[in-house]
């Protein structure tokens, strides 16, 4: 918390260089030694980082470059990036997205469907289906595990990489405050599953996995950002629309399971992030935030981020006149947008975060982002729209300090 001014930070992902894309590429083909490769990635880290702290931005972290994922775009690494990291994973060639398969859910009984089957998509397939219409630009075609054995973590030596990343750069630019992200135990357990065939046995068993990611995290000193899309973005994959109370019941097993992930870790070096997808579509099948607020507050964190921003969901602000923050806590609203092209005037993002503040108080504010900005926009807009936030934050603070 702050008690002089307005606090930044975003949600993740950052553009990639050039030259770590390419060195991506390289190591994926075999055509890169490791030690090469990791060269780059620490340079490309140490240049990350440098630029946020010249844009002002308070917490920063080294843009999930760590999350190395092969190919010429970085779209999905947030998810993708778990695949080497869990044992008990068999790989396969199906990409999520373009899998056809149509699951129907009963009441009392959710069971997420196809990609292709989301109610979004289904209401706007033309335009999902219109490689020019901007929904999926860049996105790579990436195969997919599936759960084929007991899930355990194997990615010790990668998180220390990420740590260390992190931590090298902030040690040469002599910064206090960074964060790593991490997928949550429901974001990573939305998996085909072949071996427990039960939902939360798989939940469970992934929270346990990922605690081991999260403590590497917060040893460290830094927060670990619980990335976990499935609370809010699961509802459109539901087919035929749940009752609210199903879908209550259906995420306060994977908010148990975050609860457990977290045990023993300090809360002030914790932090979720929740958002409706990153992807340029419609989303007008999104579930309202009001509905689903009081099952997050049950996460046992630090500090709730959320989107702010997007066309769908700035009005929703409004949920936090009517719900308490848990005691201790702040908020990281997203007061620039992910899936947009335009850029934030500076005094739009101030009075998005003074509405914030309001209703909070100024010192449980700390702005961001809507969603990761690496991979859904250009490199010079997304730079751009993280200025525009620093200054916006600039303006604000005069005004509620």
């Amino acid at each position: 918390m702050s008690t002089q001014r307005i606090r930044t930070t975003h949600v993740g992902s950052l553009p990639r260089t050039p030259e770590l894309l390419d060195a991506n590429v390289r190591r994926s083909a075999g055509d890169i030694g490791e030690e090469e490769f990791f060269e780059i990635l620490q340079h490309s880290v140490d240049e990350v980082v440098k630029r946020q702290i010249d844009l002002g931005i308070d917490i920063i972290n080294e843009g999930e470059y760590g999350h190395v994922t092969s190919g010429s775009v970085d779209y999905g690494a947030w998810w993708n990036y778990v695949f080497t990291r869990l044992g008990g994973l068999t790989m396969t060639d199906e990409d999520r997205w373009a899998n056809q398969t149509v699951v129907r859910s009963t009441p009392g009984n959710i069971k997420l469907t196809s990609f292709p089957d989301r109610r979004d998509r289904a209401r706007f397939r033309e335009a999902y289906e219109d490689p020019t219409s901007g929904i999926f630009t860049g996105r790579a075609q990436v195969g997919n595990p599936k759960f084929t054995g007991e899930i355990t973590y194997i990615g010790q030596e990668q998180v220390e990489t990420d740590v260390h990343l992190l931590r090298n750069a902030m040690k040469k630019y002599e910064v206090n405050d960074g964060f790593v992200a991490a997928i949550s135990p429901g974001s990573a357990a939305r998996l085909t599953d072949e071996y427990y065939g039960d939902d939360t046995a798989v939940v469970r068993a992934c929270a346990a996995a990922m605690h081991h990611e999260y403590k590497a995290i917060t040893d460290a000193g830094l927060t670990v950002q619980l990335d976990a899309p499935d609370l809010a973005e699961a509802w459109d994959q539901i087919n035929p629309e749940p009752s609210i109370e199903d879908y209550r019941a259906w995420i306060r097993i994977r908010i148990d399971a975050i609860n457990e992930a977290l045990k023993g870790l300090p809360k002030e070096l914790t932090r979720l992030h929740i958002c409706w997808g990153s992807w340029h579509g419609p989303h007008s099948t999104d579930v309202p935030f009001e509905d689903i607020i009081e099952e997050i507050l049950r996460c046992e964190v630090g500090g709730y981020s959320f989107e702010g921003a997007s066309p769908r969901h700035a009005h929703e602000w409004r949920v936090w006149r009517d719900h308490e923050l848990p005691e201790g806590t702040v908020i990281y609203p997203g007061v620039i947008s992910h899936s947009m092209n335009a850029i934030e005037h500076p005094r739009l993002v101030a009075d998005r975060i003074i509405q914030f503040a309001e209703i909070v108080g100024p010192e449980r504010v700390i702005a961001s982002s809507d969603c990761g900005l690496g991979g859904r926009l250009h490199g010079q807009i997304a730079w751009a729209k993280l200025e525009s936030l620093v200054e916006g934050a600039e303006i604000a603070s005069k005004e509620l300090f």
